[in-house]
């Protein structure tokens, strides 16, 4: 999947994501079901994750050559991607869940800035993903913390599915 694909790809996810909360009342931002994310906690983890996805972007190529290395190994298409982090979430289910709970609830005062901050933090990474050259998305390496080391290419694609993943918990569950 080249860059344009991608970006086209996250437009896509994160369109749904977007379209499917319009249409929700306000009062439901608050409320989930018992011991699960509220809407707005779904939300929040995906602009942290974007804005982390985003700042080590930021960061100059040489010094994420020097921090994390470069990549040995084949690159991953999507559907592995996707494959990959399902089983994993199956696998760490605890540990993930132990995680999740630190996680802070937006106020419904809050949801405009963070639906906000959400489409930009979007924007940006669809903005970085069409100005960094094919060699350095399959090159250059990240740290995740659930999959581990992934290409830039790997983890934007990532970054699609886990937009989508949260997409179909909120339509299933909410």
């Amino acid at each position: 999947m080249d860059k344009i694909e991608i970006t086209d790809l996250l437009e896509a996810k994160h369109k749904e994501l977007f379209m499917w909360l319009e249409i929700q009342p306000a009062d439901n931002w608050e409320k989930g079901p018992e011991e699960k994310w509220t809407t707005g906690q779904h939300i929040q983890h995906l602009v942290d994750s974007l804005q982390l996805l985003n700042n080590a972007l930021s960061y100059p190529r040489f010094f994420l050559k020097h921090k994390f290395g470069i990549c040995n190994r084949p690159p991953r298409d999507y559907e592995t991607i996707a494959k990959k982090y399902q089983q994993k979430l199956i696998d760490t289910k605890d540990r993930t869940k132990k995680f999740n709970q630190k996680l802070k609830r937006p106020t419904l005062q809050q949801r405009e800035r963070l639906l906000t901050r959400f489409q930009i933090q979007q924007k940006k990474l669809q903005y970085k993903t069409r100005k960094i050259s094919e060699k350095n998305l399959d090159t250059l390496v990240v740290p995740h913390p659930l999959m581990g080391k992934m290409t830039i290419r790997e983890i934007i694609m990532w970054t699609a599915h886990h937009t989508e993943h949260h997409t179909k918990t909120l339509k299933k569950l909410y």
